[in-house]
């Protein structure tokens, strides 16, 4: 009887598979399919103007189609698209003004004037000067001339390539000047300069790259309500890519169950085995949380608590999301993907969807319940509550933070706003350090440090997030046996490859992201040589030979301010002896973050001169002081020789 009805229940789910099939895909995946505009195919980060929407392309990058040829508009001028490289992001472009040949004076060309942070020139360019309103010219400057005037010798407008000889003597004679950038080859000369205009030149654009939406099946766009890039996907938009497979697993399963007795039989196996360990897990964890506190029972029952937070209804989260609505998503993680709401009582949050309703997830929804509501500190997120085991979807409500994440000041949508100053880097840093040794303290280890999971409020003051994957370290042990799970790029090479986890993990993890404040760079990047895609061994070979310059972001001023520079390598070298591949070679995060306040906190004598007399005493081993004198790491082969902090008027005192 049993085994009919489960059999009758997977006819049932069969159904429902294949209705969900065949019903439309998400809208915003459908507007974006790309376009052509004569023989040139248009997709993210550009958009046509009039057949597509805005959302599905960058801001910034609006082609209108003339005559079957992309005009793109920056400031002042229109340019016709020659030629799109998306395998790496650059346009070959020209001024429309020049492409008439019809034209019997010369048309009105414009300077170039490129938006911030949206193209740069990275062709081998020349600028060619036209210059009008020209008097008193000497007769071998008739070559240069150009416009309706150049047949009846009048000489008031120029054509110079700002290497000519001549260039100096025209810009004194001449009133008005119009840079325009411009190709050069061996045989070009001045009568050329209307090919060389019509041949263009290369810009680089700077949106982010879509490869990784699109190998996933996905097609990119922007959400301007969120200033967030998305990758539109056929179930609904997510926020790097496309979760593989789920479609199709649909289409297989609505197809092989009804034809095939033996995949039935599996799956009525599985299903069975399933439900048992279900059972299983689910009483186990709940009962070992509700029988150590009797009065959790009874509020369990009630509704209202659940290990100590407040359980709020699936369909309360569901009005504050909007029906979790795509476009108030915040970021799509390994585990879940996480919505902005506004609760009745007006407070904003954050709200966690888990993928999947099963054993597994219970498992990581109750450990982040658990874990969170043992802790208290200012630098972690705090957690408002959650839905029930009986809920459809289990979800978690953190407190909203606004900011972002610091992995999206430092190399994502934030960082064209302008990138992070020194000060608050440090801050982050020290901030970050806190809340990880207060964790080790409480015997937690987070297991997934990285700079997506370090959010920033409107002070730029952190929150540590996301405890899905953190383990409870008992006290008597040295290490946990556990499988090897995290972010690649930040996850401890000993624990990769012996299965012990300890709180030396996290140091190692930390390490990574010291190495993302002060270079800027993420912590994986294929587009770098392959020995140094992962920024941690990049960082090491750079500090090991003494090369900071190529590892520190130049835009901190490491090369202007002695100070930043002082300090920053001093960052490096606590980086460094965070990443050392034995755990026991790696400080403690107590001593890491006694370091990073010294680091900080020392004025230095530049500044000061008055504290020159009182600069600590030279080490015994000579130039090469250890910063951390405590470790038991060999230095790198340049340590810091003294101890000290800017001074600067901008910088952050630690709280």
């Amino acid at each position: 009887m049993k085994l009919k009805s489960l059999s009758l229940n997977l006819s049932i789910f069969t159904f429902f598979l294949f209705l969900e099939t065949s019903s439309s895909v998400d809208p915003f995946y459908e507007a974006c399919v790309p376009k052509t505009c004569g023989s040139q195919n248009i997709s993210f980060p550009f958009w046509i103007h009039g057949e597509q929407e805005p959302y599905c392309g960058y801001p910034g990058y609006e082609l209108t189609c003339q005559n079957d040829h992309p005009v793109l508009k920056i400031p002042d001028n229109n340019y016709m698209v020659q030629k799109i490289f998306y395998h790496n992001q650059s346009i070959r472009i020209s001024n429309s003004a020049v492409l008439d040949p019809s034209n019997v004076c010369f048309p009105a060309i414009r300077n170039l004037s490129l938006a911030e942070g949206k193209f740069e020139i990275i062709s081998n360019f020349t600028n060619l000067f036209l210059l009008s309103n020209c008097s008193e010219l000497p007769e071998d400057f008739l070559k240069y001339r150009f416009g309706c005037g150049s047949e009846s010798g009048n000489l008031s407008s120029l054509a110079v390539f700002e290497n000519d000889r001549i260039l100096d003597h025209a810009l004194e004679s001449c009133k008005k000047r119009v840079l325009a950038p411009v190709e050069l080859y061996g045989n070009d000369g001045i009568g050329d300069y209307l090919d060389v205009l019509r041949r263009g030149f290369v810009l680089k654009w700077k949106a982010l790259n879509c490869s990784r939406c699109e190998e996933s099946g996905g097609r990119c766009g922007f959400d301007s309500t969120t200033l967030h890039f998305k990758c539109y996907c056929p179930d609904r938009p997510h926020a790097v890519r496309c979760r593989r497979g789920k479609s199709n697993l649909k289409v297989v399963l609505g197809t092989a169950i009804p034809g095939s007795v033996i995949l039935l039989l599996c799956l009525l196996v599985i299903a069975i085995w399933c439900c048992k360990k279900w059972n299983n897990v689910s009483s186990y964890v709940f009962s070992r949380n509700t029988s150590s506190d009797p009065s959790s029972k009874a509020d369990l029952e009630g509704g209202n608590i659940y290990f100590q937070v407040p359980v709020f209804s699936y369909h309360e989260l569901e009005e504050a999301t909007n029906n979790f609505d795509p476009s108030k998503e915040l970021g799509d993680g390994g585990f879940g993907t996480v919505y902005h709401g506004k609760l009745k009582d007006g407070r904003d949050v954050a709200v966690k969807r888990l993928y999947e309703h099963n054993y597994k997830r219970m498992a990581q929804f109750i450990n982040e319940i658990e874990i969170l509501t043992r802790l208290r500190h200012k630098y972690l997120v705090s957690l408002y509550g959650c839905t029930s085991r009986q809920s459809r979807e289990l979800l978690l409500v953190y407190e909203f933070i606004p900011n972002g994440t610091v992995a999206d000041h430092l190399h994502g949508d934030l960082a064209e706003d302008g990138p992070l100053t020194w000060p608050i880097r440090m801050n982050i840093a020290i901030e970050t350090a806190d809340a990880l040794a207060y964790l080790h303290a409480s015997d937690i280890i987070h297991r997934d440090v990285k700079t997506t999971n370090i959010l920033l409020d409107n002070n730029c003051n952190v929150k540590v997030a996301d405890f899905g994957l953190s383990r409870l370290f008992p006290t008597n042990m040295t290490h946990v046996s556990t499988a090897p799970q995290g972010t690649p790029g930040y996850v401890d090479p000993e624990y990769h490859q012996c299965y012990q986890l300890t709180d030396k993990s996290d140091v190692y993890s930390f390490g990574v992201v010291l190495i993302e404040l002060i270079s800027s760079m993420p912590a994986v990047d294929i587009s770098r040589d392959r020995h140094e895609i992962n920024l941690a061994n990049l960082a090491m070979s750079k500090i090991q030979n003494r090369a900071f310059h190529e590892l520190i972001d130049p835009s901190l001023g490491f090369e202007s301010d002695s100070s930043v520079e002082r300090m920053a390598t001093s960052v490096a070298e606590v980086a460094f002896r965070c990443l050392q591949l034995e755990k026991e070679m790696r400080p403690t995060m107590d001593e890491v973050l006694e370091a990073l306040k010294e680091i900080q906190e020392y004025i230095d004598d530049d500044c000061v001169g008055e504290l020159a007399s009182t600069q600590p005493p030279t080490s015994p081993e000579g130039d090469e002081a250890v910063l951390l004198k405590t470790f038991k790491a060999p230095p790198s082969p340049d340590t810091v020789t003294e101890r000290w902090a800017s001074c600067s008027t901008a910088s952050i005192s630690s709280r």
